[in-house]
């Protein structure tokens, strides 16, 4: 009986982690025969989770959505209020948790009854939260559609937006979702291209049929983050810079995050700061902001602009007048003709 019920949660997993599941494949993956995986299925169906079969060569098992939610040890309201809180986290750019909660709000959605879907969505529309949130939002159905492609290895269509709001039509091979605190990205491989792109998930607007299933590439980076950190905030730039901090590495995160350029130790006291922007003005107000002692180590013409800006300010400086300088005495008798 134990051996049963190890097996049935295997199944159920099984079943959750893909979109659908051949019986041979079920049956190899559970070292049993495909007669024991139909009385398995059978088992689950009467323990109320909605397995979908379809007959014939190409058929398989697919875990679907039913008319009562599954006997996941969750109420109702329980289940509503993870899908908010899911769908909250997906978009509210808290650290650690937003990838997550985009794999969890997946699962959860798969199988989450109409009736309950309606009262997710009624939520998440008429609720306006004070947080710190970007203006460029992505719907919650967006990321969980590119993260099903994802994990399905199955080819994604979609329109994508630039930033000057051209639409180009792509078909790539999706690999992972990475977000940082303002924003989400998909790292995909652009198949027109033949290259590893980049894409922001609020620029995105799939457009299915998606598929078929491919067999998954090498990723670009074994650090997936500091990858998407580096095209973001250097190589999408005309202008680049490599500017020393004297700050310790951990200080400097402290004010310098993935969208604004990648950091690499250089001594106890230094680290190295490669950024870039739309012009040397800005890489300049950029270096500035950070309020770290810096020295540029390029371009040669970015020490020419700081030089330019200093000499800007200093004339304005100069014509202030001295705070500690008294104010002239107004005229004393009647004005004279």
């Amino acid at each position: 009986m134990l051996e049963t019920s190890a097996r049935l949660l295997r199944l159920l997993s099984l079943l959750q982690a893909h979109r659908e599941w051949s019986g041979a494949d079920l049956a190899d993956r559970l070292g049993v025969t495909a007669r024991t995986v139909r009385r398995d299925v059978d088992r689950l169906r009467e323990l109320g989770y909605p397995v979908n079969a379809t007959p014939g060569t190409g058929g398989g098992y697919q875990l679907g959505a039913g008319a009562e939610l599954p006997p996941l040890l969750l109420d109702d309201d329980e289940a509503v209020a993870v899908a908010v809180g899911l769908r909250t986290a997906t978009g509210g750019g808290i650290e650690g948790i937003g990838e997550s909660s985009v794999r969890a709000l997946a699962k959860l959605e798969q199988v989450l009854p109409h009736r309950l879907r309606r009262r997710v969505g009624a939520l998440t529309a008429f609720t306006v939260p004070m947080l710190r949130t970007p203006r460029e939002r992505v719907d919650p159905a967006v990321l969980t559609e590119l993260a099903n492609a994802c994990r399905d290895t199955e080819r994604l269509r979609f329109e994508y937006r630039d930033h000057q709001g051209a639409s180009t039509r792509r078909t790539v091979e999706p690999y992972r979702l990475v977000c940082t605190e303002r924003r989400w990205y998909l790292v995909a491989w652009d198949l027109e291209r033949e290259d590893w792109r980049t894409f922001r998930a609020d620029r995105i607007e799939p457009r299915p049929p998606h598929g078929p299933r491919f067999a998954p590439r090498t990723p670009p980076a074994e650090d997936l983050a500091a990858y998407v950190s580096r095209g973001v905030s250097t190589a999408a730039y005309a202008e680049r810079a490599v500017i020393r901090l004297h700050v310790p590495l951990a200080e400097a995160r402290t004010r310098v995050g993935p969208l604004d350029g990648t950091l690499e130790a250089e001594g106890d006291g230094s680290c190295l700061l490669r950024t870039g922007g739309t012009g040397l003005d800005v890489l300049v107000v950029h270096v500035v902001m950070l309020g770290f002692e810096f020295e540029v180590l390029e371009p040669a013409g970015l020490d020419d602009r700081i030089r330019d800006v200093r000499g800007l300010l200093d004339r304005a400086l100069a014509r202030k007048r001295p705070t500690d300088a008294p104010a002239p005495a107004p005229p004393s008798g009647p004005p004279s003709r």
